[in-house]
């Protein structure tokens, strides 16, 4: 299946049904009084936030989607049914804003989660409504509400703890095999990765995190070089960046320090935010440098990095596990300090507004 995580649709919440006007014509009673229903209320179209859904592609082809239209009401007191309801399933972590406007409507991070993001126009009143002492036949009757209607843009963020920002073929595909069962393509050639890639690593037999891959960065990504930037936007959600740098290139012409630096300028081109978050700097290919405690130093030195430090072998597991086991601490760290604020929050009592004389 292929990996959309953006689309733009268009959704018609059903318009309501009419309101009829008609009188009792039965045997006996030829002045009979008004009985025309009113008209059904049209569907409205929710969106419901589904975990066995992981891409947008139901959206990339089929782009308007229309509830259903109530029902006229009829005579003898009927009323109209109600239109259907359409729920659109979308993979946990879909934003969805107005495109016209751009303004953030609804951010679906929950498995389960539903909201309805167009409503269904209300059902006409039939006669039955107007009439009175003195209007015993009334005529009137009032058409029903048109349904909502918007133009959609439904972003893909997917969910992980950990995410990983590097060079093409700086090892990152290779380093979630190496820690997770997830088993994304590798290969010799940069640009193996088209698509991001979840993992979940087990620690231990209660502990995991989610770690995701994405396409490698190259300098003027922001320009459009390579496969752009947009990829970082799953990035956004986590808690911790690894960068991975490939410290020993087949290339000689090719300088590390370099690289790592335009990885962060491209990091922080794209968004502030995702630049100021916790950031560890992970030392890829070890395992090919005799002197690799030199190499390291020197290019934490050259780099002018004082944040932590691993150095690893993605192929061979050398220092995958010490790294895995430190992942873990800090997102249980993390964890705790977020329940700690939200049970100071909701400790803390309501201020009263002060009143100025």
């Amino acid at each position: 299946m292929k990996f959309i995580d953006e689309a733009t649709i268009k959704v018609y919440a059903g318009d309501g049904g009419n309101g009829v006007a008609t009188f009792r014509r039965e045997k006996y009673e030829p002045m009979g009084g008004p009985n025309g229903g009113d008209g059904g209320k049209g569907g409205s179209v929710i969106v419901l936030a589904d975990r066995n859904i992981n891409t947008l592609v139901d959206y990339r082809y089929t782009r308007t989607f229309k509830a259903q239209r109530g029902e006229n009401g009829s005579g003898s007191d009927c009323y109209g049914k109600g239109g259907d309801d359409m729920v659109l399933r979308v993979p946990v972590g879909t934003t969805i804003s107005d495109k016209a406007t751009g303004h953030a409507m609804v951010d679906l991070n929950v498995d389960g989660q539903q909201v309805m993001i167009a409503s269904g126009g209300k059902g006409g009143l039939g006669n039955i409504h107007f009439k009175t002492s003195t209007n015993r036949a009334p005529r009137q009757c009032t058409k029903g509400d048109p349904g909502e209607a918007f133009e959609l843009y439904l972003e893909l963020k997917v969910l992980a703890d950990v995410g990983l920002l590097g060079m093409p073929n700086a090892g990152k595909s290779t380093f979630i095999r190496s820690v997770s069962a997830a088993k994304p393509k590798v290969a010799d050639y940069p640009f193996t990765t088209l698509h991001p890639n979840l993992g979940v690593v087990r620690v231990d037999s209660n502990r995991s995190f989610v770690i995701a891959d994405v396409p490698g960065l190259i300098e003027g990504a922001a320009e459009g070089a390579g496969l752009g930037h947009q990829f970082l936007r799953h990035l956004q959600r986590t808690s911790l960046l690894l960068h991975l740098v490939d410290i020993a290139p087949f290339d000689e012409m090719v300088d590390p320090v370099k690289e790592a630096k335009a990885i962060v300028n491209e990091l922080k081109k794209y968004d502030q935010e995702l630049y100021d978050k916790p950031r560890w700097l992970v030392l890829n290919k070890i395992d090919m440098l005799p002197d690799s405690a030199e190499k390291v130093a020197a290019f934490v030195q050259a780099y002018g990095w004082d944040g932590p430090v691993f150095a690893i072998s993605a192929i061979s597991g050398i220092g995958c596990k010490e790294l895995t086991y430190a992942i873990m601490d800090h997102i249980d760290q993390a964890r705790v300090k977020r329940h700690a604020e939200a049970d100071q929050l909701q400790a803390a009592p309501a201020q009263t507004p002060q009143v100025i004389e």
